[in-house]
Order: structure tokens, then sequence, then C-alpha cells
């Protein structure tokens, strides 16, 4: 094996161990994606200005970013995207299956159960919880809705570790405690409002209202500024 990509892969080891800003994680993902996509084209190799551009950040953004990995690229020869994605790969945790459960199986619920990118980021959704008798023992994506009264068990015995929850605000808080009780460690809420949670629990908060106000302001924004002008 080449000396030097040998010793890239131990460097990007000891820095995988260490702490990485939540910025540079947030943007991990994206580097994955573009990363990804530059393999589907047969790519072996990248340089920091295609894959910056195809991730939507600068090359220098880019290569900070990389550098907590221990990743530094090659001068006039660019990453090693093989090598690149695996060790996004394990820094994201995705080295390993995680196991996923979606509760609340509305539209949303619904719409998530379905989609592929779940799978195809190497997640594995293995159960669905909703508390309406009505969608109870349904089925959806292949799998059988079961009852919110058993939230504990299907957790303990799909052994998920990460759940989004798609329930209305009001009983939000009361699932978000009973799985965290029950062992889950990663929330992925839907639901307005923000979830009490102990230190070692971590809860990302997908509000589409807020999103689309913020979108608003930046509209508005730019409409001003074409009046002045």
């Amino acid at each position: 094996m080449d000396d030097r990509r040998t010793a890239g892969r131990r460097s990007g080891d000891r820095r995988a161990g260490q702490s990485v800003p939540p910025a540079t994680v947030a943007r991990l993902p994206g580097y994955l994606r573009a990363l990804e996509a530059t393999a589907s084209q047969g790519a072996v190799l990248t340089s920091s200005d295609e894959l910056a551009a195809r991730a939507g950040v600068t090359p220098a953004q880019l290569r900070k970013d990389l550098s907590f990995l221990g990743s530094y690229g090659r001068r006039g020869v660019g990453y090693d995207v093989g090598h690149l994605r695996e060790q996004i790969t394990v820094v994201l945790g995705l080295a390993d299956v995680r196991r996923v459960i979606v509760v609340g199986v509305g539209n949303l619920g619904h719409a998530l159960a379905n989609y592929a990118g779940i799978a195809e980021r190497g997640f594995a959704l293995v159960g669905l919880v909703d508390a309406d008798p009505a969608v109870v023992g349904s089925t959806v994506a292949g799998l059988v809705v079961e009852p919110a009264d058993d939230l504990r068990g299907v957790v303990s015995r799909t052994g998920a570790t990460i759940a989004v929850l798609t329930t209305p605000a009001a009983v939000a808080q009361q699932v978000c405690d009973e799985l965290v009780a029950a062992g889950v460690v990663g929330i992925l809420t839907f639901a307005p409002g923000a979830l009490r949670v102990p230190p070692h629990v971590d809860v990302r908060a997908v509000d589409v209202a807020s999103e689309l106000q913020i979108l608003a302001f930046h509209d508005r924004a730019r409409s001003a500024d074409g009046g002045a002008s």
C-alpha cells in the first residue's frame, strides 16, 4: 500500500477521535453527498475546488473542515474520493447501521417511512408507532404500525437508538421522555417547540414554519433593496 495513503489513514484515525466542531459536523453530510455524486461519475480523485462547489461551500472552508478529520489532500493531486468517504462515514457514526423508529404515522410519518434516503444513508427503519387506533395495525413501508402504549417495548425489541418524532406539539415532550427512558439517544423532531432532554441525548429540530419565516424575511429584504434602487 502507498505509504502516503497509509499515513493519511492513521492521521485520520487519530483526528477522528478528537473533538470536531458542531458547525463542521453539520457540513459533513453535505460533503458526503458531494463525494457520492463524484464517485457515481467514476472519479477516483477530486480537488478541493470541485468538492467545495458540489457541497456549496468555499474551498477554504472545506479544507479547514476536513483538517479536523486529519485529511489534507495532496497538492496537485487532491483527495482520494473513496478514502475521504470512508473517513466521513466513520466520523458520522455510519460505519454501523443505526436503527430508527418513527413515532407519529400521519402524512409526514408516512412520507418519512417511505423515504428511500433513510436506507441509502446507512440507517435502518425498524419500527413505526402511533396513538391512533385507526392507524395501529396498518402496514406502512413494510412495517406494521404499533401502539403508542407499547413504545418502550418497540424500542427494546428493535434496538432502536434514534427516533423521528412527528407527533402533535401537545404530546411531544411526553413522548420524548418515554423515548429517553427506553434508551433512545438521538431524536429528530418535527414537532414545534423545544424538547427538554438529559445531556446524553441529542435533539435535532426541523421547524418548517420557522424556516419559511426566515425565507420570507430574506425575500422582503431583497424586495426592499430593489425598491430603494
